[in-house]
């Protein structure tokens, strides 16, 4: 196994765990890239999230753990409590878990995901905000969009809980418009592809 070149970063929060649950059974099981989630959830309920979704969806979902080595047909949801980043270790890239204060209010916050993969060697990041209020994701977003080559998606309006974070990367002028979740699946299987 070589060391991926694509990747894929979604940031929810505030309808976040109900829009997963009907997201993520959307994913093949073969997508060719691992997917890093940062849920705006208090340390304790990440990992029944993730169990859940690991039930009902055809790829494999799990709470990531610090060291993990994350690799494609696999979804790593992050700890409720924690800032996780993925970081370069030899052949591979991992799983690493910070504990700096909140940012954008929450903890863990989506921004220092996106930021940790400026200087990755990814040839390719798809950046998903889904539902949820406040900001956070943009300026990660805006950061990473200037070193590396992204696909910016958001949830649309419509099937919003909140529209915050999605109308905050389409103000900022990153992203044109908003999708509903089953065509958000169709884009990210059709950027990443399946093995």
């Amino acid at each position: 196994m070589g060391i991926e070149k694509k990747i894929v970063a979604l940031a929810s929060s505030t309808g976040g765990p109900k829009a997963l649950q009907e997201f993520i059974p959307l994913l093949p099981s073969n997508l060719n890239a691992p997917m890093c989630i940062v849920q705006h959830m208090p340390a304790g309920f990440t990992k029944a999230l993730a169990d859940r979704l690991n039930e009902i969806s055809p790829i494999s979902v799990k709470e990531a753990e610090e060291g993990e080595r994350i690799e494609k047909g696999h979804v790593y949801i992050s700890k409720g409590g924690m800032h996780m980043n993925i970081v370069r270790s030899a052949a591979h890239y991992i799983i690493h878990y910070t504990d700096e204060p909140h940012r954008e209010g929450v903890k863990p916050c989506a921004n220092y995901m996106y930021e940790s993969l400026i200087n990755s060697g990814f040839d390719e990041i798809v950046c998903v905000v889904l539902t949820g209020m406040g900001a956070d994701g943009t300026a990660g977003i805006k950061s990473l969009k200037e070193h590396k080559k992204t696909t910016i998606l958001v949830q649309n309006e419509e099937t919003c809980t909140v529209y915050g974070m999605p109308k905050s990367v389409i103000k900022a002028g990153l992203a044109n418009e908003g999708h509903t979740l089953q065509q958000l699946a169709v884009e990210i299987i059709q950027n990443v592809g399946v093995y």
